[in-house]
């Protein structure tokens, strides 16, 4: 975690974090705006930091490449040493509807990304995402439920049988990618503001897989609770892959 430490050690780098919390997904040309007395190279070297310690991730379109907020390091930091300092991203996409339902075109830019690095295999990574007795110990209870091919449903269920979430598989290609359609069930607002497109892909490097997972045609409701709950996700099947231990559970 110091390269975290490191990089939030700087004014100009922080500022940089506040205008990505604000909007995410901006362009180096728009982020250069908030630093008007810093040359293009000057803020590229800054972003760069911010990279390292995985606060920034990146997704390419074309010659554009956009970059997006990571809260996991955060939320792992908090995991450690703070209780409840971070609060859900509001507002970011106000006005985005779930554009799958009504028929609209599905969204090329994710409209938010989470990045990890987790010790292991991708065989490792992938077997937490998919098995249910895996799943249960950070996916905050709920057991995954799928025939793991495309268009077979993907639900996540809680222990007394009740629907935590209903989908299905877009494309799979185990132990590299899936990509999903995510409906909450457990509160009538996310529910009727409609499913989430989830891309989650795996990549290993040097003993090491990187994690990354896209949201796509999420409306504001969804997001604001994602944004709370997907850190968590993620840094538990990070510690259960890594040291056989799930992390408490929120509030414990």
């Amino acid at each position: 975690m110091d390269e975290v430490f490191r990089a939030i050690n700087d004014p100009s780098r922080r500022r940089l974090l506040d205008e990505l919390f604000e909007r995410d997904g901006q362009t180096l040309g728009e982020l250069c705006s908030y630093l008007p007395e810093m040359t293009r190279y000057g803020v590229m070297n800054h972003l760069k930091i911010l990279e390292e310690a995985d606060l920034v991730t990146t997704h390419k379109q074309g010659r554009q490449k956009f970059h997006y907020l990571n809260p996991v390091p955060i939320r792992l930091i908090q995991d450690r040493w703070i209780s409840r300092i971070a609060e859900p991203r509001v507002g970011a996409i106000a006005g985005v509807k779930a554009r799958v339902e009504k028929g609209e075109p599905a969204m090329d830019q994710p409209i938010h990304v989470y990045k990890s690095f987790i010790r292991g295999s991708a065989e490792d990574v992938w077997d937490a995402i998919t098995n249910p007795e895996k799943t249960v110990q950070y996916f905050y209870g709920t057991a995954v439920e799928s025939e793991w091919e495309v268009g077979a449903p993907m639900n996540y269920s809680y222990p007394d049988g009740s629907a935590a979430s209903e989908g299905h598989i877009i494309s799979i290609d185990p132990p590299k990618r899936i990509e999903f359609m995510f409906h909450a069930m457990w509160d009538e607002e996310l529910t009727a503001e409609g499913p989430v497109r989830e891309v989650w892909a795996l990549s290993e490097m040097s003993g090491m897989v990187e994690l990354k997972v896209e949201l796509y045609d999420i409306g504001p409701k969804n997001l604001a609770d994602f944004s709370e709950g997907l850190p968590y996700i993620i840094a538990g099947l990070k510690s259960l892959v890594e040291t056989g231990e799930a992390l408490p559970s929120p509030g414990a």
